[in-house]
């Protein structure tokens, strides 16, 4: 019988992900007891259109600090809790602090850059910015800039790019970035508690198709028909079928596939999402009101794999569908449609854990299994067990049940509940942006030439546009056809 090697809760980067995430998820519950933790961390403003306004303490309480000081403070912070990592796994210091001072740098700047108004802000919001056009990518955009800038420096300027490559570690940022995410969606699923049950049912129920009918087909079309191995075909299947990155990097690290290869889908994944953001909403514009609203707004959490962009696809939804209605004489009230879309991706959020621990039993007892030995063990299983997918877990239950223990008349999330969670959320954002410059600076497009990543590319499409958006609007409408919202007033 294998022996539990107890050295890998220290040495390993995937605990490393769990212990960093806990860490700052427990010292941002501050608030909560009426002490304000994370409040000095910097937060950019979104959609700004002052540079001298584009960045901010989290928290009101510390308004008084300067932008730029609160953004070295964020620095200093994650250079210190990062560097604990760093000496416990053996990495070399000296060459991560250079490497991570002059990464985080450049992924503030570009991150600020990409949330000006006439990159970040989307259609539904140029009226009230005073605006007549944008690029409309959200702030995620910034997502694609840093993947973009990484890209140019590793494949131009390859001896910069290498005195980078220690601090350059997406596979660490991504999975302590989802160990935080849980807090956040545990507020959301607690703020939406009090919303119509059968729209949480609904979209518990529709969200059994990314799995059970998604995720076969992807992963049968990338194996029969474009002969792509085990380790790319899986994270591939679950990024587009489930919920994009977060279960590409998860199913990654169930079936030991190589971290570049998560990390590598993971750009494709932001860079599709982009494109439905810019495209699906209004397509949904179109066919409403051959469809409902709801399921329009259901679609959108269905089909755009990343929690930012689906989230936004479903806000522009709302306020594209809420113009048409009302010019047909038809006044809904606002927001339901995006609460189809957050509440569909939050049970997708909250079940990409399940799906990682069931393809690692999978892989582990069947995929993997040679002629004449015993299928892996239940300690095998645990040692391939993805254990940032235990903080995610950890983190969303605590803040669920804080929350709902805390939540006042409405119902309404408690003030210092929210703010907690928007304090613990600013981290999350910036370890999804240190991921995205990371990946960039690893990706080596000769390398990748090699892998036949045009394949992966071409599969993601097929599989995307063939079939996927169409079976999602279908089941988004199977569940929310009869569904309508409420009447304004």
């Amino acid at each position: 019988m294998s022996k539990i090697d107890w050295s890998s809760l220290y040495k390993k980067e995937d605990w490393w992900a769990l212990w960093l995430g806990l860490l700052i998820f427990f010292i941002g519950l501050g608030p909560i007891a009426g002490v304000d933790t994370l409040g000095w961390a910097y937060k950019t403003i979104n959609m700004w259109s002052d540079i001298n306004k584009a960045l901010a303490p989290i928290s009101p309480n510390y308004k008084w600090l300067p932008g730029i000081a609160s953004l070295f403070l964020t620095y200093i912070f994650l250079l210190i809790l990062l560097s604990i990592g760093v000496v416990a796994m053996k990495y070399n210091l000296k060459r991560f602090i250079a490497g991570f001072t002059i990464i985080f740098w450049i992924t503030a700047v570009i991150w600020i850059l990409g949330n000006n108004v006439y990159s970040a802000s989307t259609p539904n919001q140029w009226k009230s910015l005073g605006i007549s056009w944008s690029l409309s990518l959200t702030a995620e955009g910034g997502f694609i800039y840093l993947l973009l800038v990484g890209l140019l420096i590793r494949n131009v300027f390859r001896g910069f790019a290498e005195k980078l490559l220690e601090a350059a570690r997406p596979e660490w940022y991504i999975k302590t970035a989802i160990v935080i995410l849980g807090s956040v969606i545990g507020v959301m699923a607690a703020g939406r508690m009090g919303l119509a049950t059968t729209v949480l049912f609904r979209g518990l129920c529709a969200i059994v198709e990314a799995y059970l009918i998604y995720w076969p087909l992807v992963y049968f079309i990338a194996r029969k028909y474009f002969k792509i191995s085990k380790e790319w075909a899986a994270p591939l299947a679950s990024g587009i079928a489930v919920c994009g990155v977060s279960a590409a990097i998860a199913t990654g690290a169930a079936v030991k596939s190589r971290p570049h290869i998560p990390i590598t889908l993971s750009s494709i994944i932001v860079a599709f999402a982009v494109v439905e953001l810019l495209i699906l909403p209004w397509l949904a514009y179109v066919i409403y009101p051959v469809l409902s609203p709801m399921t329009l707004g259901a679609w959108m959490g269905l089909a755009v794999k990343t929690d930012g962009a689906a989230a936004a696809s479903g806000a522009l939804v709302d306020a594209l569908i809420l113009g048409k209605a009302a010019s047909m004489g038809i006044n809904y009230a606002p927001n339901w449609m995006l609460t189809a879309a957050v509440t569909t991706k939050i049970f997708i959020d909250i079940f990409i854990g399940v799906w990682a621990f069931v393809l690692a039993v999978i892989w582990t007892t069947k995929i993997e299994k040679r002629e004449g030995e015993k299928g892996a063990g239940w300690l095998e299983i645990w040692f391939r067990f993805p254990k940032f997918v235990i903080g995610y877990f950890m983190t969303f239950l605590l803040l669920l049940f804080i929350a709902l223990a805390t939540i006042l008349p409405g119902p309404k999330v408690n003030p210092s509940v929210s703010l907690a969670s928007d304090e613990v959320n600013q981290f999350r954002v910036l370890f999804f942006a240190l991921t995205f410059f990371s990946i960039g600076l690893v990706t080596d497009l000769r390398v990748f030439k090699k892998e036949g990543l045009g394949k992966v590319v071409l599969v993601y499409l097929l599989c995307l546009f063939g079939f996927i958006l169409w079976i999602g609007l279908f089941i988004s409408w199977i569940f929310f056809h009869n569904v309508y919202p409420p009447l304004a007033g």
